[in-house]
């Protein structure tokens, strides 16, 4: 649920003037030079807001993989797998003397979506680390 009074946009300036700020270099007014204001070096820009365009670079943009995506196509590719292997070898004379083979067939559907899945994360690190190198 939201609260009843709307939250203030934090973007926005200050309905109200704060207290005067005084200037408290008075070294560079001293000397002949003019103090700058206190609010001149940020533009704008509160305290702990910097500007987009002066921290990224948009010559190096890092192509991170979702591992969320190289997890699920692991899964389903070892599902897949792991059922055209075990009912290949359930039909095969050699699996005859099988007393449950849907045992044998989950065992085998699990044991290669364990390691598709494995390896598609080793892709995934793989991936991610050739990014970083970029």
């Amino acid at each position: 649920m939201s609260p009843s009074t709307p939250t203030p946009d934090v973007n926005e300036p200050p309905s109200t003037p704060g207290p005067a700020e005084s200037p408290t270099l008075d070294a560079p007014a001293a000397s002949g030079t003019p103090a700058a204001s206190p609010g001149a070096a940020n533009d704008g820009v509160r305290g702990d807001e910097v500007e987009i365009e002066s921290v990224i670079d948009p010559a190096t943009i890092r192509r991170a993989p979702r591992y969320k995506a190289f997890f699920t196509t692991g899964a389903l590719v070892g599902i897949v797998v792991g059922l055209c292997i075990g009912i290949t070898w359930l039909g095969s004379p050699a699996s005859s003397g099988v007393l449950k083979p849907g045992v044998y067939l989950t065992v085998v559907v699990l044991g290669t979506t364990t390691l598709t899945t494995l390896v598609a994360g080793a892709l995934a690190i793989w991936a991610d680390k050739r990014s970083l190198r970029r």
